[in-house]
């Protein structure tokens, strides 16, 4: 059993599916009061965040939309609770794991960084829908630092800062620098949709059909639609990728 804490967009077909399946097993073990894996170090970490596990569900459900796939189980209704405040692996040793894993293997939608800079690259419009000055002071660090210890440091930042709730003028601002990619890309449409849930799903859509890379290898593509959408449209499909 495993909950990874870094993007699901990293993930290939069968870690996210995956990761699906176990999220739903701990649903029925610390809230339904199923016996097994009760003293798995999962359960126990998560055990008293039920509220973050179902935004780390939410959080899946938006990539596997993203790549096409249905979804049909609903989580649970949480109030809002801490995120654990323990890892069972730090996230630099997730992507670690994950390059053993996926050594013969297809990955993911995000390609697994190989340096801060990359790792910084695919977190930025998250980060920027959050916290502006944590942007320009990631920036600026990253642009120049190329040590193991700071991409340590740099992918428990980004992991920990991807788990606050975005205010609703940062996240539109992120949404419209995101927009600027894709704007031109549909003529007949060159103007932004009026609703953060409009626009991300128009970046989405348009980020898909015409393999817009960088967006595509954004972690905002599935993070940001998690607060810009209603958890009621989570069940609907999307246009598929292939991975």
């Amino acid at each position: 059993m495993r909950v990874w804490d870094i993007n699901p967009g990293y993930l290939n077909r069968e870690s996210l599916l995956g990761e699906h399946r176990e999220v739903h097993a701990l649903f029925s073990v610390i809230g339904g009061g199923r016996r097994g894996y009760a003293r798995h170090p999962e359960t126990l970490r998560w055990s008293a965040c039920m509220g973050a596990l179902v935004l780390r569900h939410d959080l899946i459900v938006q990539e596997m939309l993203l790549r096409g796939y249905r979804h049909m189980s609903p989580s649970p209704a949480e109030e809002t609770s801490p995120w654990p405040g323990a890892y069972v692996d730090h996230p630099h040793e997730q992507f670690v794991i994950l390059k053993g894993k996926y050594s013969t293997k297809p990955q993911g939608r995000i390609p697994l960084p190989g340096n801060a800079q990359q790792l910084w690259a695919q977190h930025k419009y998250s980060i920027l829908a959050r916290d502006p000055d944590l942007y320009r002071h990631i920036g600026s660090e990253a642009s120049g630092t190329k040590t193991p210890d700071h991409f340590q440091e740099l992918a428990r930042v980004l992991t920990e800062a991807l788990r606050t709730p975005p205010a609703q003028g940062r996240l539109m601002n992120a949404l419209l620098h995101m927009w600027g990619y894709v704007s031109s890309l549909d003529p007949a449409r060159p103007r932004p949709p009026g609703t953060p849930a409009e626009l991300m799903g128009e970046i989405r859509q348009r980020a898909v059909l015409y393999g817009v890379r960088y967006l595509m290898e954004s972690t905002a593509l599935s993070d940001l639609a998690c607060w810009a959408r209603s958890r009621e449209g989570a069940g609907q499909p999307h246009t598929h990728i292939g991975y």
